[in-house]
C-alpha cells in the first residue's frame, strides 16, 4: 500500500507542469465501460461464535476480475461520474492468527458490487494523452459465499464450514489515476489504476455465529470512453 502511494505521488508530481499549459477540453456528457484484473490484499476475518468464542483468521485470495461502467459529465478540468462495478476473487488460503495453523483446501469466494460517485481531475495538454487522477466514495454490496476447509480436530482431518453465505452493504471508497488516449473527438482509450476498499462488513445468517471482513483490492483496468 505505501509503495503504491509513493508511485502515485511521483506520477502526480511529474504531471504538474502539464497543468500550466492545460488546454480547455470540450465539455460534454459521456459513458464508459471497463474491465481488468483485481489483485486483492489479504484480509483479517474475525468470527464470533456464541459457543466457540472468537477466532481471528488471515484470509488470502487469488487474483480476480473487475468489470464495470460509468456515466458522467466532463466540465473540462474536472469530470464527475457515477460508477457501477463488480469485483470477485476466490479464497486460496486461511490461517489462524493465534497459532498459524493453515486450513487445508479452502473453497469459497468474496465479491463486491460497488456503486460510486467519482471526481477526476484531467491534466490536459497539447497531446492526445491526458493524465488524470481522483477518487470516489459510495457503497458496496459484499457477498461472502459458504466457505469450507479441512480442519484437524483431534488430529483427524474433517471438512468444516468456516464462514456462512451472506451479504452486507457497507461504505466504500477508491482512489486512482490513469491515462486517457484520444482516438478521435468522441472516443478514447482509458488505462487506469484504482485502489478500492470498504469498511468491515458483518456476515452470518445465524446471529449466534458472525464473521467480520472487509474488501480491498488493487485494480488495473482498460476501458473505452464515448463522449456525446
Amino acid at each position: 500500500m505505501n509503495r503504491n502511494l509513493i508511485v502515485i505521488a511521483a506520477l502526480l508530481i511529474i504531471a504538474i507542469p502539464a497543468v500550466c499549459t492545460a488546454a480547455a477540453a470540450r465539455p460534454g456528457a459521456y459513458v464508459s465501460g471497463f474491465l481488468g484484473a483485481a489483485f486483492p490484499g489479504a484480509a483479517d476475518a474475525t468470527t464470533s461464535d456464541f459457543f466457540a468464542g472468537t477466532a481471528n483468521d488471515r484470509v488470502e485470495f487469488d487474483p480476480g476480475f473487475v468489470i464495470g461502467g460509468t456515466a458522467g459529465y466532463d466540465f473540462g478540468m474536472i469530470r464527475l461520474e457515477g460508477e457501477l462495478s463488480h469485483k470477485n476473487r476466490e479464497i486460496n488460503a486461511i490461517a489462524r492468527q493465534a497459532d498459524g495453523f493453515r486450513f487445508g483446501n479452502p473453497d469459497g469466494n468474496f465479491g463486491a458490487l460497488a456503486m460510486m460517485v467519482n471526481a477526476f481531475f484531467d491534466l490536459h495538454n497539447n497531446t492526445p494523452v491526458t493524465p488524470y487522477w481522483g477518487g470516489g466514495i459510495g457503497f458496496a454490496v459484499l457477498r461472502l459465499s459458504d466457505t469450507f476447509a479441512t480442519d484437524l480436530p483431534g488430529g483427524v482431518p474433517q471438512r468444516v464450514l468456516l464462514y456462512s453465505d451472506d451479504t452486507d452493504t457497507v461504505f466504500a471508497y477508491q482512489a486512482g489515476l490513469g491515462l486517457e488516449i484520444a482516438l478521435n473527438r468522441q472516443l478514447s482509450l482509458d488505462l487506469g489504476y484504482r485502489y478500492f476498499a470498504t469498511a468491515k462488513a458483518g456476515f452470518g445468517s445465524d446471529p449466534a455465529s458472525t464473521t467480520a471482513l472487509k474488501f480491498e483490492s488493487h485494480n488495473g483496468v482498460v476501458g473505452l470512453r464515448l463522449k456525446f
